[in-house]
């Protein structure tokens, strides 16, 4: 699972345990994912734990914390920063998940 690189080394430190996507992607419950900043060597290992869809209109503040943000409105600038724009009524495929083994660097 490809995340930016500020947001990846939340999802290492363990900060972020949540991600929203775009469209059903096919990450299943269950499922060991790597994780990386681009199509590199994988930074960590993911569990997904939960899955499910939900309009970004229905982002508690609980769910941007587990997003890796302060708040809501954090959490909706950088969904413009990396999307382009915000609409609250798009429906986005939600996944809670657990770091289950982060790469050691170099």
């Amino acid at each position: 699972m490809l995340f930016k690189a500020d947001l990846l080394a939340k999802v290492l430190s363990g900060q972020k345990t949540q991600t929203r996507r775009l469209g059903p992607k096919q990450f299943t419950v269950g499922s060991i994912q790597p994780v990386s900043s681009g199509y590199t060597k994988p930074a960590g290992y993911i569990k997904i734990l939960k899955k499910y869809r939900q309009p970004l209109c229905c982002i508690s503040e609980k769910e941007a914390k587990k997003e890796g943000f302060n708040s809501i409105d954090e959490f909706r600038q950088a969904w413009i920063q990396i999307n382009g724009n915000y609409n609250p009524d798009l429906v986005v495929t939600v996944y809670e998940f657990q770091l289950i083994k982060k790469e050691k660097s170099c």
